[in-house]
């Protein structure tokens, strides 16, 4: 059995009630169980939380939520395989049998489910124990620079800042929309990123969603690619 695992907990302190916030006039959430639904990959699309609000609303655009998650598990600082691991095993104590689990952040208003095609069949080659999407960074991370008490720039990493643009190596950053993997591999690999294969996406439709000020560009960029 495939199911998705979108983990949407209640208490958000720098958009409060984000994950159940109007965007482009639906709830937030809605995108990724839309992405899910649509996907046609999964058996069963899941909500992770500890929130009766969404709870309710996930079951109204039909995800199920067929077990609260604790407290424990709710807070800021939990991270993400934890959560999907709590999810794994409350539905194999309803009987379920899973194999492959991919967990959907829910403030994803951009996901393709193409991406999420594609990334399940690099996890079908098994080249990883994980797939997620990736992007490049918009500018050479080797020429990064900080800036000083007194105001002046320094490089991060001097031996590059002669270097031309050009011949430095491309790097990438996790497009925080979505992780495939297989059920044992929540269980035995913390480290996503380093257990897992990337799918390159266009850094375009990548916006992650943390602050007002992303929010607002978020819906800027939404309205701008759905003029009709």
């Amino acid at each position: 059995m495939k199911i998705a695992v979108i983990p949407a907990r209640g208490g958000s302190k720098r958009i409060p009630r984000k994950n159940i916030k109007l965007f482009a006039g639906k709830p937030m959430i809605a995108y990724a169980i839309e992405a899910a639904v649509e996907s046609a990959l999964f058996d069963r699309v899941l909500v992770s939380t500890d929130d009766s609000e969404i709870t309710a609303l996930a079951r109204q655009y039909g995800a199920e939520s067929p077990f609260t998650r604790p407290a424990a598990l709710a807070d800021d600082h939990t991270p993400t395989v934890p959560v999907v691991a709590h999810a794994i095993s409350e539905c194999e104590a309803l009987g379920w049998d899973v194999n492959a689990i991919c967990c959907i952040y829910p403030g994803v208003p951009f996901i393709q489910t193409g991406d999420l095609r594609k990334a399940w069949e690099l996890l079908e080659r098994g080249d990883g124990a994980y797939v997620f999407p990736v992007t490049e960074f918009p500018s050479d991370i080797q020429r990064a620079l900080k800036l000083n008490e007194d105001g002046v720039m320094a490089p991060f990493f001097p031996e590059y800042e002669l270097i031309r643009t050009q011949d430095l190596e491309m790097a990438y950053h996790d497009a925080g929309q979505f992780y495939w993997g297989w059920r044992d591999s929540w269980f035995q690999y913390p480290r996503i990123h380093s257990h897992g294969v990337g799918l390159p996406v266009p850094n375009w439709r990548v916006i992650d969603i943390d602050t007002p000020d992303d929010w607002t560009r978020a819906e800027l960029f939404h309205a701008a690619i759905h003029v009709k």
